[in-house]
């Protein structure tokens, strides 16, 4: 198949590039900058100069497919809003470039939406509404795009997609202690995330590419992390004392990350394996992360 994948040269995109390219598959990588442009050609991917924002661009991408993995988005924390609405205006751009035929749009989702507190299964939907966190804006754009026929699938990546290159929530937490002095959590921490290795995830999206399927999926490994592991992990990483915070010296800790460090979001990828016959094979959030590369080991 040729394959159209946004975000391409990002965190998870470069694993998806390199998953499909070493499965015999091509693979047509948005780039946004002629930097971008040359690390997916030296993957051995092609390039496809454009940016979300550039719907002409996703529209010909999609149309020069057999399928497209969408994995771009703008990680703009101060501008949340706008970039979520991006990323709806450009799956709506996506599907609709793909309407009437057969060929598969995978859309990226995140756990931490869907139902905290509870463990969070494929078949739910998220708990928060897009006035509340318009993160979910994603997800409704894929829903209408599933109600309309399109052959759709919402991959869901947990708060903790690890391994080498990682940019996302962990190198937050490290930056954290490393400035305030201490590795911490919320509470008791026992609070969990769920975490899956970004190769991992890698192979479950080439997964339900290549058999088309629709619905939700959860790239999940391990089912939920306590916090106080993570936090622990941190401090010896970082040979730094390991501390608890009451909600109110978490937000003074944590600033806007206060509410990530405490949601509890247990979540089950049964159903994703028994569908495509997943199999994660790679190390674990907490061995990955005394292994020592997240500190520069």
């Amino acid at each position: 198949m040729r394959v159209f994948v946004t975000g391409a040269t990002g965190f998870v995109g470069s694993a998806v590039v390199k998953e499909l390219i070493g499965a015999g598959h091509e693979a047509l990588g948005l780039a946004r900058t002629e930097a971008n442009a040359a690390l997916l050609k030296a993957a051995g991917a092609e390039v496809h100069l454009g940016d979300l924002n550039d719907l002409e661009s996703l529209r010909e991408g999609a149309a020069a497919a057999d399928g497209v993995i969408h994995c771009g988005f703008i990680h703009d924390w101060a501008n949340i809003a706008a970039s979520c609405e991006t990323d709806r205006i450009a799956i709506e751009t996506l599907g609709a470039a793909l309407k009437g035929s057969e060929r598969p749009l995978i859309v990226t989702s995140g756990m931490a939406l869907i139902a905290p507190g509870r463990l969070a299964t494929e078949d739910m939907i998220p708990t928060y509404t897009p006035g509340s966190f318009p993160r979910v804006l994603s997800e409704v754009a894929a829903h209408r795009l599933m109600d309309e026929g399109g052959r759709v699938a919402v991959m869901r990546l947990p708060p903790t997609v690890h391994g080498d290159g990682d940019h996302g929530f962990v190198p937050i937490l490290i930056g954290n202690a490393r400035q305030k002095g201490a590795a911490a959590y919320v509470r008791d921490g026992l609070n969990v995330w769920p975490a899956v290795h970004r190769l991992d995830a890698a192979v479950l999206y080439r997964l339900v590419l290549e058999k088309a399927l629709s619905g939700r999926f959860h790239a999940i490994d391990e089912q939920g992390v306590p916090f106080k592991d993570i936090a622990g992990a941190i401090g010896r990483g970082l040979k730094l004392p390991v501390v608890g915070k009451t909600p109110d010296e978490a937000a003074e800790y944590f600033g806007w990350f206060a509410h990530f460090a405490g949601i509890d979001c247990p979540g089950s990828s049964a159903e994703t394996r028994e569908r495509t016959g997943w199999a994660p094979k790679q190390v674990g959030l907490i061995e990955d992360l005394d292994g020592g590369a997240y500190f520069g080991g």
